[in-house]
């Protein structure tokens, strides 16, 4: 009889707790003491640097803080800090996905992500930006898929007051995706866990068509599932988000003349270049996998099956290069990337941190976007 009385106020207590998580909701994310200006505002600016990292879910989501995240955010406040009076200051902060390890769950934002990225917003005093991935709002491929809704829920009470409204033109309602503009640079954060998703698709085909390409002359996008994976997500896997980037939004970015694509999932460091030609000459397009924010680090898997690829894009004469190939088990650092505008010229430098503060992806930590003229 002792031993049932105490299962049952085991099971009490479980279900006690567990109608507790069910009620919390999800702490907005503190507005940032600098928001960016209205777009028209920062018509002018030609020169800033803003940062992109991803991947910040931590093995004690839910009871600590994010330890390995920790460490990268005390990078992004001394990088912040060192450019604050150069002619490159970090205007922004942009993270690809994958915040806590179950967005369904309240607990594990407010207690292990929200009050770290309260220091980017108010100690570093930048405005934040995040896209969600897999584990923010499952990999459901609908939008209203039931085991979706609850993560989805949370991601938007999370990004309240960082992200534009519901119904304002910078915003797909009803949607994690939108998009702002800050001087000469557009990006559009979309959510690739459902870019089969036709809505989505002709609202960032909206945006794009849209813009002033005289002002906007670098044009970005941040999602969460890489184009060309060569960690545990790809190599010889193509995962569904990632076969409909290549299928539709890779020629969308490429009629648009979109340079930069920022991405995770993969829990490492690694960079592509897609090269292309149409009636207006030849461009370049950079891939960039960033996901070494706090999770569980992974290494290179091999490379992907690209023939396909290649045969379906011959019209632009596509071509490939794998600039920086991830590193094997215990080389891919935690770390972020400053990303550094001056004109139309972009370039990146990737800091590590903790043991990875010597990382040299590209025999230094820096790389100019550009091909010689």
């Amino acid at each position: 009889m002792k031993v049932r009385h105490i299962t049952i106020l085991c099971l009490t207590s479980m279900l006690l707790l567990q109608a507790a998580r069910a009620q919390e909701t999800v702490n907005a994310i503190a507005a940032p003491k600098i928001p960016l200006p209205p777009e028209e505002v920062s018509a002018t600016v030609t020169r800033f640097s803003y940062i992109v990292y991803g991947d910040s879910r931590g093995r004690r989501d839910g009871e600590a803080l994010q330890y390995e995240h920790s460490l990268v955010v005390d990078g992004m406040l001394a990088a912040i800090k060192r450019l604050e009076n150069s002619d490159y200051p970090v205007r922004f902060v942009m993270q690809s996905g994958d915040a806590v390890v179950n967005g369904g769950d309240p607990r594990q934002w407010n207690v292990s992500f929200v009050s770290l990225i309260n220091r980017l917003t108010t100690e570093g005093g930048v405005p934040y930006f995040l896209a969600p991935g897999n584990h923010d709002v499952t990999s459901a491929q609908n939008l209203n898929s039931r085991q979706r809704q609850q993560g989805l829920r949370n991601f938007l009470d999370a990004m309240a007051q960082l992200i534009p409204p519901d119904d304002a033109p910078r915003r797909l309602k009803g949607y994690p995706t939108y998009a702002f503009g800050y001087g000469n640079t557009f990006v559009v954060a979309l959510d690739s866990n459902i870019a089969g998703d036709a809505t989505q698709y002709d609202w960032v085909k909206a945006q794009l068509d849209g813009l002033d390409r005289r002002r906007y002359v670098n044009v970005v996008a941040m999602f969460h599932h890489p184009v060309f994976p060569s960690g545990p997500h790809g190599a010889a896997t193509i995962e569904p988000p990632t076969a409909v980037l290549r299928s539709r939004y890779m020629p969308l970015f490429r009629t648009h003349h979109v340079k930069l694509l920022l991405a995770g999932h993969d829990h490492l460091f690694e960079h592509w270049v897609e090269r292309y030609m149409d009636d207006s000459g030849r461009h370049r397009m950079d891939l960039v996998v960033t996901a070494g924010g706090g999770a569980p680090l992974y290494a290179y898997e091999g490379e992907p099956d690209l023939t396909q690829y290649l045969r379906a894009n011959q019209a632009t004469r596509v071509q490939l290069e794998h600039l920086v190939k991830p590193g094997k088990a215990g080389e891919n650092p935690y770390h972020f990337v400053i990303v550094r505008v001056d004109g139309d010229r972009i370039n990146l430098e990737v800091v590590g941190v903790d043991w990875g503060s010597g990382f040299r992806p590209y025999r230094s930590n820096t790389v100019d976007l550009r091909d010689p003229s």
